[in-house]
């Protein structure tokens, strides 16, 4: 329980210094969000009306620390300020409305490449030096060395362009009404096929070769040749006694990568035009939204921070070694 709350302790203080991070960097960038609205108004905003809008997005003129105070009063009651792109729409109501996207797409992405990265990791290390361990662990982090970004216009190239398989952009067919139906479901997990490969061809390389390596490690250690001495089936030593420690490496990882899943997708998501985070977050900057662009990395490091101790709490549970040290 100490242990749990020390780390819980150590992520509060990993929130806290994050979210003045967010609060002070845009304030340190030449101009405010409202002067570049007035220019581009040309004059056709009145002052009371400029007033109120600096108000509105926290740029008012008082003091640093009460503006400061402000905002983690904001922050901790859901208001985010309001999107300049997309005045006046909250912020909340727009990451709100992207953010499932990216969660299906990082999700999914996520799962597939480690539930295949980690079956072959296993396979290869156990069966060392078979076709499988000596070929296919080159091929996958030779497919790996390629950008993201690279191996999406690739695949969007190939069977968008050329063969005309599968849309090009986009979650879901142009003027259809997002709704819950089969049909729905099914064109979105069409426009779903594109971005989730290439991410998962870029990734599952490296997440087989990393369980291969604490597989082999962990076919050294004196169990499993007291499991093996003991005339245990291959397939339980395989999978009870060695699968199962060296898949807590694996875990960490997975817990790592589960939260930049909010925001690891980004330039896959504007490859194909998915409407996620990553796609969102690119408008901001172009836009100069200075509120989105903080909600989006408030969300993102969220994300990061909960999904690393949540992992924290598993590898507690699955190794007991945390707890006594």
């Amino acid at each position: 329980m100490g242990y749990m709350l020390q780390r819980f302790g150590f992520y509060l203080v990993a929130f806290w210094v994050s979210i003045t991070l967010n609060f002070f960097l845009p304030r340190f960038m030449p101009g405010d969000p409202v002067s570049r609205m007035v220019a581009r108004l040309q004059g056709q905003i009145r002052p009371d009306q400029i007033e109120a809008l600096r108000e509105s997005f926290g740029l008012s003129d008082a003091p640093l620390w009460e503006q400061y105070l402000r905002y983690l009063g904001q922050i901790f009651t859901g208001n985010l300020g309001f999107s300049i792109s997309r005045f006046p729409t909250p912020v909340v109501d727009v990451i709100s409305s992207v953010i499932g996207w990216t969660f299906l797409l990082g999700f999914v992405s996520l799962i597939i490449a480690v539930v295949i990265g980690n079956v072959l990791g296993i396979l290869a290390a156990w069966r060392r030096g078979g076709v499988l361990d000596s070929f296919v662990p080159p091929l996958l982090i030779f497919i790996g060395s390629f950008p993201y970004f690279w191996l999406a216009m690739g695949l969007l190239y190939l069977f968008g362009v050329t063969l005309g398989w599968f849309p090009l952009r986009h979650a879901y067919a142009v003027g259809t009404a997002p709704e819950f139906s089969l049909a729905f479901v099914g064109d979105v997990a069409y426009h779903l096929i594109l971005p989730a490969t290439s991410i998962v061809l870029v990734s599952v390389g490296g997440w087989m070769l990393g369980m291969r390596n604490t597989m082999i490690a962990t076919n050294a250690e004196d169990y499993i040749v007291m499991a093996e001495a003991k005339g245990l089936r291959a397939n339980r030593v395989m999978m009870q006694y060695a699968a199962r420690n060296a898949l807590l490496p694996s875990v960490t990882a997975f817990g790592m990568s589960l939260g930049f899943v909010v925001g690891g997708a980004l330039l896959t998501e504007v490859v194909f035009a998915y409407p996620g985070i990553g796609y969102t977050l690119l408008a901001a900057v172009q836009n100069l939204d200075y509120p989105l662009m903080q909600g989006l990395f408030l969300t993102i490091t969220t994300a990061v921070l909960i999904a690393n101790f949540l992992v924290d709490i598993v590898y507690v549970r699955l190794d007991p070694r945390v707890r006594v040290s």
